[in-house]
């Protein structure tokens, strides 16, 4: 039946007598902040790890600038009163209404396990604050554009994002937040299906709406066209998909939504109730609803300092106005749907055209000196490899699974716990599997896990194929279609980059899309060899447990022999590499000669028996310690073959290390050159400084270097003797003097590395001072040390997790424990920005 067809009579006898209540229990205003948290899959899908990201810098990648801009202050919210000093902290997720994709969930629970903790605490304190409806809602699992995927896709993705969401939080998502919040009516029959009860849209993709009919009123109602975003958000409506099939839907407040992404309105938690304010409709409804949505990223990433902006609005601003912080799940709770909604065919709150943005030359996110036709030839490039991928899926998988798609819906269990994969295996296999069937097994979801990431929204978004978020989902087609090669024999790469090459660039660099897949995804493809002679490398710096996981592997270390003569270092090793997501074994021998500086030659090969390995062990070993690095060499090719691997041959960010390390021994040279420069000429820096005569910039250039290695190095030991007294107020007492020396000279100090030092011992010893020791003056005092010091540096030392750490302490023990001897521990707040007064007027 056609949706606007349904049969409002029909309708009526689907209204239960709850959802036709004229009260509700909740009155006055309402309001829900949406923060949609998100960031796209950036591993690389060879290594499962991001590497780094120049742009990001200082930081390792966008994760984790933005995790410090964004997901932490967001946790630990301040509170400032008008001196800028600390009188509350604040989990803003208490409060906001959010979703965060899987994806991302991932990262924070590996990257900063407490941040994550306290997000999934938020949502269980919400639940208990608003019977039973936490803040949180689900997302489909990596941020795909739902109406142009396919059935199974888009199942997949719903099904994924709920399983995910539910192994987190402990709960069934009542909610789910669509990416780009793409709609259509097939992708809300599938959400329906799903029991997901809610979700939130833009007002410019609702049609018309009318009044859902009631005992008192059950004739049919006209409907009322909205599509020019003229929708009511104040107010959730129902959307019918079938005669009896419905899902809820809220629509944002999109002019305040704009105001808080593109203007000033979260400068002030004041300003910000006003702009709400203005949305209060005077029509004497019992409980009405303010709803805004924004990227979550808005509150601190994109909008620096707006997480404090929020907090006060939550616990100071909203409450004097009498406003109830609610979330969707709980307002619809207690107010049901009284309207009935159509939304339009295809629309998404990012792309003016509906969803053309993901696949044509829309205009969106373009510039007049960009074109998108690129955008075609991708979609079209990936829907074709994702359906040969498919037939693949299909004619591999029956051979070992009960039901193929049932596997792939349930595989997400296996991508949140590699430990249940024996029992997946045995749930969904159609016989017992061999050990070579498993990896066949898992090689097939693989493929189709990588098969549904390539697909992630990012790639088309901008205006140009070449940039990160492109060339990351190219980099999922390659994986995936390495996998169907290993599992079929079939290459598909040819085929799909001569439809890449369709797709043009606006970079002068490229011609099209299959020049950028060669020169930016084929090169991101490493091999289990590349990983083995990393290990081989960085073996010669730093010894390698017998047990270890090294990337995307397992690395049981069989044998590892090292030698250095001279200048020269030789090391063989025989090593089981274990694909953690897979299962695939590789057995490999390595032999690596550092011939000094930036000169390796490393060989990789199959594991070729016991006695071949012992029999090149001994004449390789034997040729090396005749001392020539040639002979040895060709004592290698003799056992290894010709081909060989050096620094160039390595991913970018172990080359890095690697070079960083070399580095490392001439930065060492150099700084005892600078500091005996410095010691011999130091009499006469002092003389130039007296008769204020400009100091010669070799001269300058040498005390800035040797005293800032002497600094760096005050800072380490001091990490080394921090439970010593005596020995830690000797060495604080020195860096304390060094600072003094290089203002008196007017001398820079470059320590960047010693920031983390300083951040680290603070933090220590605070924590020490807290819980162990609360009365300990010597403690304090050098806790106190600790603080002036990083400020005398200048090197931007962050006190944050130390207010946290105190902020915690002092609402948790200092409440209950006041006491005179407290008092100093007290003063020490001051040092840290946090407001004590309150505590330190019971003193006077």
């Amino acid at each position: 039946m056609d949706i606007q067809q349904v049969s409002s009579v029909v309708k009526k006898t689907l209204t239960t007598v709850e959802e036709n209540k004229e009260t509700a229990t909740q009155t006055g205003v309402s309001v829900t902040i949406h923060g949609h948290f998100y960031q796209p899959p950036r591993e690389n899908p060879y290594l499962e790890a991001i590497e780094r990201q120049k742009s990001a810098e200082p930081f390792h990648d966008w994760n984790e600038r933005i995790h410090y801009q964004c997901y932490r202050p967001n946790v630990f919210a301040r509170v400032l009163n008008e001196q800028g000093e600390i009188i509350d902290i604040i989990n803003n997720f208490e409060y906001l209404s959010f979703n965060i994709g899987p994806t991302l969930m991932s990262w924070l629970e590996r990257y900063d396990l407490e941040v994550y903790q306290k997000i999934i605490e938020a949502d269980r304190i919400s639940c208990q604050r608003l019977n039973g409806h936490g803040n949180a809602i689900a997302q489909p699992y990596n941020h795909a554009i739902l109406p142009l995927a396919n059935q199974a896709d888009q199942l997949t993705q719903i099904r994924w994002g709920k399983i995910d969401f539910q192994s987190r939080f402990g709960r069934e998502p009542e909610g789910m937040w669509l990416p780009e919040t793409a709609v259509d009516y097939a992708t809300l029959e599938t959400l329906i299906a799903e029991n997901i009860r809610f979700i939130i849209l833009s007002p410019s993709q609702a049609q018309r709406c009318r009044p859902l009919p009631t005992g008192n009123d059950p004739s049919p109602q006209y409907w009322q066209e909205v599509g020019g975003s003229q929708i009511n958000p104040s107010r959730p409506y129902r959307c019918y998909v079938t005669e009896s099939d419905f899902i809820d839907i809220f629509f944002y407040d999109g002019p305040i939504s704009a105001d808080m992404g593109f203007h000033n309105v979260l400068n002030t938690s004041q300003y910000f109730a006003e702009r709400l304010r203005q949305a209060i409709q005077g029509d004497h409804r019992p409980s009405q609803l303010i709803n805004v949505a924004t990227d979550g990223e808005t509150f601190g990433h994109h909008k620096p300092g707006t997480e404090k902006c929020l907090a006060y609005a939550f616990t100071r601003e909203f409450p004097a106005r009498r406003w109830q912080v609610s979330n969707y799940g709980h307002y619809l709770s207690e107010n049901p749907p009284r309207w009935e909604v159509m939304i339009k065919p295809m629309t998404s709150w990012s792309c003016s055209h509906g969803v053309e943005r993901w696949r044509s030359h829309c205009g969106c996110g373009g510039s007049e000196q960009s074109q998108q036709y690129w955008r075609k030839p991708l979609r079209e490039s990936l829907d074709g490899l994702r359906d040969r991928l498919i037939e693949i899926f299909e004619q591999e998988g029956k051979k070992l699974f009960i039901d193929i798609w049932d596997a792939r819906n349930d595989y997400i269990n296996v991508i949140r716990d590699y430990t249940s994969v024996t029992s997946f295996l045995s749930r969904h296999s159609n016989h017992p599997l061999s050990p070579q069937e498993q990896i066949e097994a898992l090689r097939l979801l693989e493929m189709q896990r990588n098969a549904l990431l390539m697909f992630t929204s990012c790639g088309w978004f901008f205006e140009e194929l070449s940039r990160p978020e492109g060339v990351q989902i190219l980099r999922y087609a390659s994986r995936a279609m390495n996998l169907a090669e290993k599992v079929c024999g079939e290459s598909l790469e040819l085929e799909f980059m001569k439809r890449l090459a369709a797709a043009p660039s606006n970079s002068e660099r490229f011609k099209n899309g299959a020049e950028i897949y060669h020169h930016l995804v084929k090169p991101a493809r490493i091999t289990v060899e590349q990983i083995t002679a990393h290990y081989a490398l960085s073996s010669l710096f730093q010894l390698h447990p017998q047990q270890d996981h090294h990337y995307a592997y397992y690395v049981t270390q069989q044998d590892y022999q090292r030698q250095t003569i001279g200048a020269l270092t030789l090391a063989m090793g025989e090593l089981k590499m274990q694909r953690r997501n897979t299962g695939e074994t590789d057995h490999l021998v390595f032999a690596v000669l550092h011939l000094g500086g930036w000169d390796f030659h490393c060989c990789v090969q199959s594991f070729p028996g016991r006695t071949a390995y012992t029999m090149a062990l001994e004449s390789i070993f034997t040729t090396f310690k005749q001392g020539s690095a040639a002979k040895t060499i060709l004592a290698m090719k003799d056992h290894f073959g010709e081909q060989s691997l050096g620094l160039e041959n390595l991913f970018v960010e172990k080359r890095m290390e690697i070079m960083q390390q070399l580095a490392q021994q001439t930065k060492t040279r150099l700084h005892e050159l600078y500091t005996q420069i410095d010691r011999d000429n130091y009499s006469i820096l002092v003389a130039f400084h007296q008769d204020e005569i400009p100091v010669p910039r070799e001269l300058q250039v040498a005390a800035e270097i040797a005293l800032s290695q002497r600094c760096l190095k005050g800072l380490q030991e001091l990490e080394q003797v921090e439970d010593e007294t005596a020995s830690r107020n000797e060495v604080l007492g020195e860096l304390e003097a060094i600072v003094t020396e290089a203002k008196g000279l007017q001398l820079s100090l470059e320590i960047s590395e010693g920031k983390k030092i300083l951040e680290r011992l603070t933090l220590r010893s605070l924590w020490h001072l807290l819980h162990d020791c609360p009365d300990d003056a010597t403690i304090g005092d050098y806790t106190r040390r600790l603080i002036e010091l990083g400020h005398l540096l200048g090197v931007g030392i962050m006190l944050d997790r130390c207010q946290e750490l105190y902020y915690h302490w002092l609402q948790t023990f200092a409440r209950d424990q006041l006491s005179p001897e407290l008092q100093p521990l007290l003063q020490l707040g001051l040092d840290l920005a946090v407001d004590v007064r309150p505590w330190l007027k019971q003193f006077d």
